[in-house]
C-alpha cells in the first residue's frame, strides 16, 4: 500500500476469487457423489440439463446450465451457510467433528497401497510427460518443450490445492493468543499438507497406474470413492461408506472456504478497498453481507459445465495473490526492520519466498493455458476487474482517504518510534513488478501447446 494503492485491492480480490470457487466446486462434487450413490449413471435425474448461456467464446464446450448437480449443490451451500451464520467458533467446532469422522479414515485408506507395498514399478514408468496421438488418446511423451509445458501445467494446477494451507491465517482474529497460535496453526497445517500431497498421489499412482489415473472418474473426481474401496478390498457397502466420508470431507472444505473467503471480503471492506456493504455483521459476529455475496456468486459458478476450467481460472488469481504477498515480505522488512514481530522470518526464508514467487509466475505463464486457451487472459482480466470497484469506493465514496483503522493496521501513519514510516525500498517494488510481467510473457511465449 505504500508503493501503489491498487496493489492492496488486487491482492485481496485475487485471494477472494481464488478461494470462493471452492464453494461451487466442493458442493458440485459432493452433489455428484450423492447422485451417483442414489441413482444409476444413465438415470433421467443424472442426464437432464437446461443450458442457459453458451460460453464457447471463453472455452470450447463451456456453458452455464441447470441440472440436478446444480440444484443439490445449491441445497448443500445453503446448509453450510446456515452453519456459518451462527459464528466462526461454532462452525470451527463442527469442522473439527467432521474432520475426525471423515478426514482421518480417508487419509488411512488413501495410504493403504504404501502400507501394503502394492506399488508395481511399471506404474511409475516411463517417467515422462503425457502426449496425445492423432485420435486424442494419452500416450507417453518426451522431455521436449511440449513436455515441459505439460509439466508446468501440472505444477500450476497443483499449486491451487497444495499452497492453500495458508488459509489458516483467516482465523487469526479468533485465536486466544494470535501471536503464538498463528505460527503454530499455519506451521502444522503446512506439515500436514506436505505429507498428504506427497504420499497420497504416490499411493494412487502406484495403485492405478497411468491408465487408471486417466479414467474420467478420476479426472472429474466422482470415481475416487470406488477406487478407495478397491484399495481396501471392500465391496459396495464399503464403497458407499467411503463416498459418505468423501461428501463430509468436501463439505469440510466448503465450510473452510466460506469462512475464509467471506472474511476476506469483510476485511477488504473494513479497510476501504471493497464496497461498504460487505462490512456488515450479524449479532454472532458473522460477516453476513459478505457471506450472502459469496453465496450468490457461487450459484453462478455452480452452473458452469467445467469445474476444472473454473479451478484453473481461480488459480491464475491465486498465483497473482501469492506473488504479491511473497514480495511484500521483504518490502516490509526493509521498511520496518525493527518492528516488534511475534514471528521474525529469517532473511534467507524471505529471499527464498521472493524467488519462488517468480517460479510460480513461470508456471502461470507456461502452464495456465493447458487448461483452456483463454485461461491466462481471462484470469488476468478477472484480477484487474477490481480496479474500477476500488476507484469508486476510494475516490468517490471515501474522497481519496482510507479508514483510520487501515492506516493503523498497515502502519502507514506511524512507524516504530511514532514517526511516519520511511519508504526504504526505492524503485525495487516497481522493478519487481516489471520483472513479473516479463517472466509471465517469456514463459508464455516459449510454451508449446
Amino acid at each position: 500500500m505504500r508503493y501503489g494503492k491498487l496493489l492492496g485491492p488486487i491482492s485481496v480480490w485475487s485471494n477472494w476469487f481464488s478461494w470462493t470457487p471452492v464453494l461451487a466446486i466442493g458442493t458440485g462434487l459432493a452433489a455428484g457423489y450423492i447422485l451417483n450413490l442414489l441413482f444409476d449413471a444413465d438415470a433421467a435425474i443424472n442426464t437432464w440439463q437446461i443450458t442457459l448461456v453458451n460460453l464457447d467464446f471463453i472455452k470450447e464446450d463451456l456453458s452455464l446450465r441447470i441440472n440436478s448437480t446444480f440444484i443439490l449443490g445449491f441445497i448443500l451451500v445453503l446448509t453450510v451457510f446456515s452453519i456459518q451464520h451462527r459464528g466462526i467458533l461454532r462452525a470451527a467446532r463442527a469442522q473439527m467433528i467432521v474432520a475426525i469422522v471423515a478426514l482421518f479414515p480417508l487419509l488411512l485408506i488413501g495410504l493403504t497401497p504404501l502400507i501394503s507395498g502394492d506399488l508395481p514399478k511399471d506404474h511409475f514408468t516411463p517417467f515422462v510427460p503425457l502426449a496425445y496421438d492423432a485420435d486424442g488418446n494419452a500416450i507417453p511423451g518426451s522431455w521436449n518443450m511440449a513436455g515441459w509445458t505439460i509439466f508446468a501445467g501440472g505444477l500450476f494446477i497443483a499449486g491451487w490445492s497444495t499452497y492453500a494451507f495458508e488459509t489458516a491465517v483467516c482465523y487469526t482474529r479468533e485465536f486466544k493468543n494470535p501471536a503464538h497460535d498463528t505460527v503454530r496453526a499455519i506451521g502444522y497445517a503446512g506439515v500436514l499438507c506436505l505429507v498428504v500431497f506427497s504420499l497420497v498421489p504416490i499411493a494412487f499412482q502406484g495403485f492405478l497406474g497411468l491408465d487408471g489415473m486417466l479414467e474420467p472418474g478420476i479426472y472429474n473426481g466422482d470415481g475416487v470413492g470406488a477406487v478407495m474401496a478397491r484399495m481396501v478390498g471392500g465391496g459396495a457397502v464399503i464403497g458407499n461408506v467411503i463416498v459418505v466420508m468423501l461428501i463430509l470431507a468436501l463439505l469440510l472444505v466448503v465450510m473452510s472456504a466460506m469462512a475464509g473467503s467471506s472474511r476476506t471480503l469483510y476485511q477488504g471492506s473494513v479497510d476501504g478497498w471493497l464496497p461498504r456493504y460487505l462490512s456488515r455483521v450479524n449479532h454472532n459476529g458473522a460477516p453476513v453481507a459478505a457471506m450472502w455475496t459469496d453465496l450468490c456468486f457461487n450459484m453462478l459458478l455452480l452452473m458452469m459445465s467445467d469445474y476444472v476450467f473454473l479451478l484453473a481460472l481461480a488459480n491464475v488469481n491465486y498465483m497473482v495473490f501469492i506473488f504479491l504477498n511473497l514480495q511484500s515480505g521483504w518490502m516490509h522488512r526493509l521498511d520496518s526492520p525493527n518492528a516488534n514481530r511475534p514471528f521474525r522470518c529469517p532473511n534467507w526464508l524471505l529471499a527464498t519466498g521472493a524467488v519462488l514467487g517468480f517460479v510460480n509466475l513461470a508456471f502461470l505463464g507456461m502452464g495456465a493455458n493447458i487448461w483452456g486457451a483463454g485461461t491466462l487472459t481471462v484470469g488476468l482480466l478477472v484480477a484487474a476487474a477490481i480496479i474500477p470497484v476500488f476507484c469508486y469506493r476510494h475516490y468517490i465514496q471515501d474522497k481519496g482517504e482510507f479508514p483510520e483503522q487501515m492506516y493503523r493496521d498497515m502502519m502507514l501513519a506511524h512507524g516504530e518510534a511514532g514517526d511516519v514510516i520511511e519508504k526504504r525500498c526505492g524503485i525495487l517494488p516497481y522493478l519487481t513488478l516489471g520483472a513479473a510481467f516479463f517472466v509471465v510473457f517469456i514463459f508464455h511465449a516459449i510454451a508449446v501447446y
